[in-house]
């Protein structure tokens, strides 16, 4: 199994096919890290560089258990967005990449579009997009996919809605482009100052302003964060407010009573958009998907290494 791409930049440049093979070769390597001996030489030889411009936790570790799993040698480079925010300063990255003759670059960076800068200039490398801007996400939509498919099937006539900061979220944006293409149907919910004004004709996705409403309408809940940091100015009166007007909250959980998937790619900020007896709760996947993040990364690298053992 290939993919048709030699980098995984978004889940916008993906097939649906593309995206079938991912999810399929991460059941195989979730199998796997059930064994007592979770480690296999799928990737040996294979040296990947992990440069985070921007914080990150779990997808860092994520990624970085994905490829200690699959044997390969890894060099772990972050630095602070502030001191790299300008493209010019990237191309000292590609020199020394291009110099220490690297496989594979996964990229986190506050630049919407860095990934695809950095693909230009490193024709024999292969890039991973580990979050950039406000842009994309790919492995954070590809496993959410994986834990839908996991707790309730096939993506295809799915109910999902997406709640909270639309307009700042590149989770919401891969997700969007990912559920499309698996057939699923899209909502998305939230205050309309979070929630961008052409969403409908842009994306194909229903808005839904009244977060019950949009709860009954859905199988799937996948309730983001509220992006503080990426605000530059007054979207809602207060945290406080927010969560008595867009908090899934088990009051409203109870209210629905309909049995709904809820997920949250994390981090949460519990009382805020999410209840913590909600979030550790039976319909909660949360803990699952952190879990599945590193079997699909682990499909991603082998796919892209193009391997065949």
């Amino acid at each position: 199994m290939q993919l048709s791409t030699k980098h995984l930049l978004g889940i916008k440049e993906l097939s649906p096919e593309d995206i079938t093979t991912i999810l399929t070769t991460a059941a195989q390597f979730k199998e796997v890290l059930q064994r007592p001996i979770k480690k296999v030489p799928s990737l040996r030889d294979v040296t990947i560089v992990n440069l985070f411009y921007e914080n990150s936790t779990r997808t860092r570790i994520s990624f970085e258990l994905a490829e200690k799993r699959l044997s390969a040698d890894t060099i772990n480079f972050t630095a602070s967005g502030s001191s790299v925010s300008k493209g010019e300063t990237l191309l000292d990255t590609v020199n020394n990449i291009l110099s220490m003759k690297v496989d594979m670059v996964v990229m986190r960076h506050s630049a919407s579009g860095a990934p695809h800068f950095l693909s230009k200039h490193l024709p024999n490398t292969a890039i991973v997009n580990a979050g950039d801007g406000i842009n994309e996400h790919p492995t954070q939509a590809l496993l959410d996919a994986f834990s839908i498919q996991e707790r309730i099937g096939e993506l295809k006539g799915k109910k999902v809605v997406l709640v909270g900061d639309i307009m700042h979220s590149r989770v919401a944006l891969s997700n969007i482009y990912l559920l499309k293409k698996m057939g699923a149907e899209v909502m998305v919910a939230g205050p309309p100052t979070l929630i961008p004004k052409y969403i409908t004709e842009a994306l194909g996705v229903k808005v839904e302003y009244n977060l019950k409403k949009a709860l009954q309408w859905c199988d799937v809940a996948n309730v983001l964060r509220i992006q503080l940091e990426r605000q530059n100015q007054v979207l809602f009166s207060s945290l406080r407010e927010y969560n008595l007007a867009y908090g899934v909250t088990r009051k409203l959980m109870d209210e629905i009573n309909k049995d709904i998937v809820i997920m949250h790619p994390g981090p949460i900020n519990r009382g805020v958009e999410i209840d913590s007896d909600v979030a550790d709760g039976n319909e909660s996947i949360i803990l699952q998907q952190v879990e599945n993040g590193v079997a699909v990364r682990m499909a991603v690298l082998y796919l892209l290494a193009g391997r065949k053992d």
